[in-house]
């Protein structure tokens, strides 16, 4: 059975972080645990002409660090997820920015919590609201790393979003063919 390790990749709000263990964990019905011997510091993805920093290159960075941990632990699986969680502000070179994304089939994932939190907006702070979206977009990035892509359901937690707006229109759920996918990945 996999397990799901989450990775602060700094500066992380620890508190944010641990909101989506156990939810993760529910949902996917595999252990999920915060990996605090691995902390990534990602200055080395910094684009200063964009002043946001690389995902892939975070992805890549968090793949070497997941190797580096299969090898060492015994009890690491190589069907092992590595979610990198952070509160900078990611991109991709063809798009403006992302909030998160993933080796589509493959085990590592990023998310930020970055344009999730309601005060780049201009608006007051909203705790609850941004633990939500973390919790759906990281159910997202997972998703792809299980084999998920986008689905056409607007309602399903596999919907692409390109605004908060979208993401807070989802659910934190996976629809039935969705759900029925994973199940098949995760027996």
């Amino acid at each position: 059975m996999p397990s799901v390790f989450l990775v602060p990749v700094i500066p992380v709000d620890d508190k944010l972080l641990s909101s989506v263990v156990d939810p993760l964990s529910m949902i996917f019905g595999i252990p999920v645990i915060i990996d605090n011997t691995n902390h990534l510091d990602p200055a080395f993805a910094f684009d200063f002409s964009r002043n946001q920093y690389n995902s892939t290159a975070l992805i890549a960075a968090l793949v070497t660090l997941q190797v580096r941990q299969t090898r060492s632990a015994t009890s690491a699986s190589s069907s092992d997820k590595v979610l990198g969680i952070t509160s900078v502000d990611l991109f991709v070179p063809v798009l403006t920015f992302v909030f998160g994304e993933a080796q589509l089939d493959g085990n590592t994932a990023i998310v930020s919590t970055y344009r999730l939190d309601e005060s780049i907006y201009g608006f007051p702070p909203n705790p609850r609201l941004t633990q939500e979206r973390l919790l759906k977009e990281s159910l997202h990035e997972l998703g792809h790393t299980f084999g998920l892509i986008h689905c056409p359901d607007y309602l399903c937690v596999m919907h692409s979003s390109t605004s908060v707006e979208e993401i807070d229109v989802k659910t934190a759920r996976f629809c039935l063919k969705c759900q029925e996918i994973l199940e098949k990945k995760l027996a």
